[in-house]
Parts: C-alpha cells; sequence; structure tokens
C-alpha cells in the first residue's frame, strides 16, 4: 500500500488508521499470543484502577467470603455457579459503573442532564445486581437451612 507515501501493511479488520496509514491503537494490530498478553496486562491494569474505589474494594472483599461459601451452601452444580455469578456480576457491573462515570468525568466537570442520566443509569444498574445477588443468596441459604 503506497497510499501515504511508504509501504504499510493495512491494520486488521476495520480498525481506524492514522494519518501516517498505521493503525490509531497498535493494539488493534496485534493477533494472537501479543494480543492476548497485552489485553490482559489491560484488564489487570482495570482491576488495579477499580481496586481504588471503595466499592469495589467492598465488593471484592465480600466476593472472598462468598466464593468460597457457595460451595458450601450451593446443594448442585447449578447453585453452586448461580451464588458464585452472582457475587461476581455484583463486581462486574461495578467496573462498569466507574468506568462510565470516568468517561462522563472526562468529557466535561459541568453539569449535564445527559451526563446526571448516565450516571444514575449506572448507579441503579449496580442496585439492581446488589439486590439480585442478595434476594439468590437469601433464597439459598434459607433453601439449605430453614426448609
Amino acid at each position: 500500500m503506497k497510499a501515504s507515501g511508504h509501504d504499510t501493511p493495512p491494520p486488521a479488520g476495520n480498525a481506524p488508521q492514522a494519518p501516517d496509514g498505521g493503525p490509531v491503537n497498535a493494539q488493534k494490530s496485534r493477533t494472537g499470543l501479543a494480543r492476548l498478553w497485552h489485553a490482559t496486562g489491560y484488564s489487570l491494569a482495570g482491576l488495579k484502577a477499580g481496586w481504588g474505589e471503595t466499592a469495589f474494594r467492598q465488593e471484592a472483599l465480600a466476593a472472598i467470603v462468598l466464593l468460597p461459601a457457595s460451595l458450601w451452601v450451593g446443594r448442585t452444580w447449578a447453585e453452586t455457579a448461580l451464588l458464585a455469578g452472582v457475587a461476581l456480576l455484583l463486581m462486574v457491573v461495578e467496573l462498569l459503573n466507574t468506568a462510565i462515570e470516568a468517561v462522563v468525568d472526562r468529557v466535561g466537570p459541568e453539569w449535564h442532564p445527559q451526563s446526571k442520566r448516565a450516571k444514575d443509569m449506572a448507579s441503579a444498574a449496580v442496585l439492581l445486581s446488589l439486590l439480585l445477588a442478595a434476594g439468590v443468596w437469601l433464597a439459598a441459604l434459607y433453601n439449605r437451612f430453614l426448609s
């Protein structure tokens, strides 16, 4: 390809191109183990950033207790998976909530109704996942010890 005056292979897929013809994001042109290696690093960086949030730390500490407890409380594989899954789901939703808040804050510090709406909806998602986790755990504990 000589569109930019030098030979540059086209980026993988439909990745956006920089003015020089190369990919805007080097991650988009990686494949195989190199892509997996870099993606893992980005994921670990995301977990580290999440750890800086009080709510995520609280949920992670709860998961440290709930994940082993799910092996004891769950009577079947499906119950155990559901109990562990809702604990992890809460952490996932909290990370997404934090990411949405970070993006909204990055766009601009001024108050805007759409910014408030995005943050409120992300917060509502955390609340719903928390209620789901609590409901599943309470039902499992009731089923295990009181029925």
